[in-house]
């Protein structure tokens, strides 16, 4: 595991996510205003405002997760914001070379869907855009 200090922002560890809305989020006794990218590693501020400023550069963090650690994420949640909205074709080409399967739905579906997935013991992640 990597012994560097954890980057500010990051909550540590596989958490649940507690609640959404105001542009917010709240998990690990703390809330964070804009988007997030939860995986088992911690949960972190997301670059995004909506879903076309989803790309490899956002998901870096991501990636490097599924490289470092090839199979600790299976699945990727991807919540668009307040409604459903298309991913673009160059990020869902790069999350299947990294070797994930996804679904884009909305933000507060995403969560849910998440949340269940997590408290089942998958290896899941999520991106997801805050809505207001």
């Amino acid at each position: 595991m990597n012994s560097a200090p954890a980057p500010s922002g990051f909550a540590p560890g596989s958490h649940l996510i507690a609640a959404h809305g105001g542009g917010a989020f709240a998990f690990a006794g703390m809330s964070h205003a804009g988007s997030i990218l939860a995986t088992p590693r911690g949960v972190r501020a997301l670059e995004a405002r909506s879903v076309e400023d989803l790309d490899e550069h956002a998901l870096a963090p991501l990636i490097v997760e599924c490289v470092e650690a090839p199979g600790s994420i299976e699945f990727l949640v991807i919540g668009t914001g307040a409604g459903m909205a298309p991913i673009a074709r160059a990020l869902k080409d790069a999350l299947r070379e990294a070797g994930l399967r996804f679904e884009a739905m909305a933000t507060g579906p995403a969560l849910r869907v998440y949340n269940v997935m997590q408290s089942e013991n998958r290896r899941v992640a999520a991106a997801l855009i805050a809505a207001p």
